[in-house]
Order: structure tokens, then C-alpha cells, then sequence
């Protein structure tokens, strides 16, 4: 194939760049053409060639000013047909969460359940009776859908339902503390993912913050002293992202409510992982929805998509009074769920209604049954996986051992507790493991696999791998892991 000189002058491979018009007249892109809309294979199109008259102006011409203008042209063919491609796939892609982290705050958290799916599958395709009251023929409100179920399930008189547990935090403070003080342990402003910190939403909302007590103890005397007549709130922020031992102390929840009834005070929850079922078998040591309502918390607040296991939703439930005058707060239809939410929270909330033993019950919830995942089930599926990936991949490609090791609940929840767990290593004998990581990532087979890096290995947690995505995996190991 003749070759142009490695020196072209920028002139001259400008000269050689064919019109859009010329591009669209190439017969695969006719073909394209047929098959979507023209103005954007134009788009593409032109913003190709502008791409390329910028390249040719650089120092380094010589990529370009190698190609003959027919070899020129099928290179900006080839890259039009691409970039249309990457423009009409969708970006949020399912993923292969091999990580071992059940709440990956990255990979969207919780997954819901076959139920769940199916129930936002009908609502999106179908008319439903969101805000419709079928019995009365008449106008109704979207919470009836959930608030039973809730309240039922957390031991609540009422509930409403928030796009997310910042927000719940938000329109709390502003409905029911807005102008006045709020007092919170200095132990318990924390900050929740991406920067957002307790302070400043609070800040936002009107309330004013009243710290007291030290960093790691605060006694109910601290509380008592800072109440004055501007005082609107009393609240507790669980620590779910974080621990503190040693040196510490806090009074318990039911001292504060105690507090909270002498001085007419509500006292208010921000739950943060909002658990509604006992974990502690598991390892798991986590308070429950429930008992905070046993105590007498007048108002708490939790996401839906951490340990409930449902959709990314603020949850807010309490005292009947207290949650009406949180709904008519002119932000709450600001912040308000939609009906997709709304389906796959009360299927969610459904299976927890159902039981332990249930059909479609707690075992449909996925993270519940993750978290739930002995070492010896994960241990038996990992020697079987290893079976098939053995019998996929060159005998000389790679080094597999199974070993002990930690999953973590994640999703900022549950801090500083670890599920026992078997992994497998793999030590390929061409990539490092970071190499073989990134392969994965990039998707050979399309389905992206996310897993971890340890002491130079590339590390597999089959707790967080669907059963049904194992054969999936395994090709896309023997894939990343053969030159």
C-alpha cells in the first residue's frame, strides 16, 4: 500500500477532508441513515471532522498525513458509525458487583427485588391510581400507598415519603424547627456522602444548630441546660457512617424522649440506614425502626435504599400530628417521590409485611439475603465457580485460590462491622492485577465486572454476585485473562 511522507504540510491534509456531504454519501452511512434520524448522523458527522481539522493543525501530522484519501475517508466512515453507536447507548449500565460490598453506595446501592421490578413495570406502562381514591371516585394523595404499610412496620402512627434521607433530614428541621433551636450532641454532626454535612442542611432549613456535650460525651444534663424558650427540637443523629469507643458516653434514647415529654419537646431520630428487621445473626448489630418508636421518638427519619433494601427514597415517619404539619410544608412537593418509587417502595415494604418464611418475603429482598449469606453457602459457591472457571480459562494463564476474608455492608451504614466470607484470587501470569481489574471493568463481554485489588491479586466476593450472573463472570474472566 503506498504511503504518504511522514511531513505533510497542514495545507495539504486540510485540502484532502472530504465535505459532510461526501461523508453521507458512503454507503454504510446511507444505510444508517435509513435507520435513524439524518440530523444526527449530520451532527456526528461534523463534529468528526471539526475533531480532525484540529488534529491536522497540531505538530505530530504524520497519523494523518499517512493515509491515502480513500483510507482517510473509511477512517472517518469507521468513526462516525462508533460515535453514533456510544450516542445512542445508554449510559447507566448494569454492572457485576464482585466486590463483596452489599451497599455499594457507587453501583446504586441496594437492587431491588424480581417483585419490585415487576411492579414499577406496570405502573410505568400503565395509567394507575396515584393520587386517585378509587373507592370515593374522587381525588386522593400518593402517600396512602405506603404510609399503611410503614407506619404498620415501624411502629409509626403515620408516614410520608421523601426523594431521599437528606431531604427527610431538610424538611423535618424546616416544618417543625424552622426559627427557632434544635439540639444535637457535638458527637453526632456528622457528614454524609459527597460533603454533605448534618450543619449545613440544617442551616438550610432555618433551624438554628445548638450543640452540646464534647465530642465523644454528652450527658443529659448538657440537653437540659440548653433548653430556653426558643428551643423547638431535641435530636439524635445515629451514627451510621462512623464509630467512637474508648472514652465516650451518650444519654440513651429513652432518657431523651424522657427529656422531651417533661419539657414538651418532640424528639426527633435521623435513623440514616433505616434497618426494620434484626440483623445481629449475621453479625450485624444495627438499631431497629421499630424500637426507636417503642421508645417514644416523636418523629425518625431513614432511607429506603440502604438496609430496607427498596428504592433511593427519604422516609419519614411519627407521630400523626407532627408528620400532617411535615406535609403541608411547602418544599414537600418539591421533594416528593414519583409513582416508579412509589411501586417499588411499597413492593419492598410488602415483602417485609409478608414475613421471614413468606413467599415473595424476605428472601426476595436481595440485600437481606447477601447479608444473610453464610460462609459456608458463599464457600460452596465459590468452589463451584472456580470449577467452571477452571475449565474456561488456559491452564497457563492464571493461578486461582479460594480464601478468607470480609465483606462489608457498605452504603454508609453499619461502620466497623465485617461479614465473614470466602474470596477467590486470581493471579494472572500476563497482567498485574490492577491490569486485569481494569480489563474487566472495560467490559469484554459488555457487562462490566467490579471487583477489588488486594496484596496484588485480583479479588472475587461471590456475596454480592447474583447466582444467575456466575456463567456470565466466568466467560468475562476467561475473556480478560487470554491475551
Amino acid at each position: 500500500m503506498k504511503r504518504r511522507p511522514d511531513s505533510v504540510p497542514p495545507s495539504d491534509v486540510l485540502r484532502r477532508i472530504p465535505s459532510v456531504d461526501e461523508l453521507l454519501a458512503a454507503p454504510r452511512l446511507l444505510e444508517l441513515a435509513a435507520r435513524l434520524d439524518r440530523a444526527l448522523i449530520v451532527d456526528t458527522a461534523r463534529s468528526v471532522l471539526a475533531d480532525l481539522r484540529a488534529r491536522a493543525t497540531q505538530e505530530n501530522k504524520s497519523e494523518l498525513g499517512s493515509l491515502s484519501s480513500a483510507e482517510l475517508n473509511d477512517h472517518l466512515v469507521n468513526q462516525i458509525l462508533a460515535d453514533v453507536e456510544l450516542l445512542l447507548r445508554p449510559s447507566l449500565r448494569p454492572v457485576i458487583n464482585a466486590t463483596g460490598v452489599v451497599l455499594h453506595t457507587n453501583l446504586g446501592r441496594a437492587p431491588l427485588s424480581i417483585e419490585a421490578a415487576d411492579h414499577i413495570r406496570a405502573a410505568a406502562t400503565h395509567y394507575t391510581n396515584l393520587e386517585y381514591d378509587l373507592e370515593a371516585g374522587a381525588r386522593g394523595t400518593r402517600d396512602v400507598h405506603t404510609a399503611r404499610l410503614l407506619a404498620r412496620l415501624a411502629g409509626a402512627e403515620s408516614a410520608v415519603v421523601v426523594n431521599n434521607n437528606a431531604a427527610a433530614v431538610f424538611l423535618v428541621l424546616a416544618a417543625l424547627a424552622r426559627g427557632g433551636e434544635v439540639i444535637v450532641s457535638r458527637g453526632e454532626l456528622i457528614e454524609i456522602g459527597d460533603g454533605f454535612r448534618i450543619p449545613d442542611i440544617m442551616a438550610e432549613s432555618g433551624a438554628a444548630l445548638r450543640e452540646v456535650g464534647t465530642t465523644n460525651r454528652t450527658r443529659l444534663a448538657d440537653y437540659e441546660r440548653a433548653i430556653n424558650d426558643r428551643t423547638r427540637m431535641l435530636l439524635r443523629v445515629h451514627r451510621s457512617n462512623f464509630s467512637m469507643a474508648g472514652f465516650t458516653a451518650q444519654p440513651s434514647l429513652a432518657e431523651l424522649v424522657e427529656l422531651g415529654r417533661r419539657v414538651s419537646l418532640p424528639v426527633y431520630e435521623d435513623l440514616g440506614s433505616g434497618c426494620l428487621v434484626d440483623l445481629s445473626a449475621s453479625g450485624i448489630a444495627e438499631p431497629l425502626v421499630r424500637e426507636s418508636f417503642a421508645a417514644g421518638v416523636s418523629v425518625a427519619s431513614f432511607s429506603g435504599d440502604k438496609l430496607l433494601g427498596g428504592p433511593q427514597a427519604g422516609i419519614i415517619a411519627g407521630r400523626r400530628d407532627l408528620v400532617a404539619r411535615i406535609r403541608r410544608h411547602p418544599m414537600f412537593r418539591a421533594l416528593r417521590v414519583d409513582k416508579l418509587t412509589i411501586a417499588a417502595l411499597e413492593a419492598t415494604l410488602l415483602a417485609y409485611l409478608r414475613g421471614p418464611g413468606a413467599t415473595a418475603g424476605h428472601s426476595a429482598i436481595p440485600i437481606l439475603t447477601m447479608i444473610r449469606a453464610g460462609t459456608e453457602e458463599i464457600a460452596m459457591r465459590a468452589d463451584k465457580f472456580l470449577q467452571l472457571l477452571r475449565s474456561t480459562v488456559p491452564v497457563n494463564a492464571a493461578r486461582f485460590e479460594i480464601r478468607d476474608s470480609e465483606s462489608v455492608v457498605g452504603g454508609g451504614s453499619t461502620p466497623g462491622q465485617q461479614l465473614p466470607t470466602r474470596v477467590i484470587a486470581i493471579y494472572s501470569n500476563k497482567y498485574s492485577a490492577a491490569e486485569l481489574e481494569e480489563r474487566l471493568r472495560r467490559a469484554p463481554l459488555g457487562i462490566p465486572v467490579i471487583a477489588r485489588v488486594e496484596n496484588g491479586a485480583l479479588i472475587l466476593d461471590l456475596r454480592t454476585v447474583f447466582p444467575d450472573q456466575e456463567s456470565v463472570l466466568a466467560e468475562s474472566l476467561a475473556s480478560a485473562l487470554t491475551p
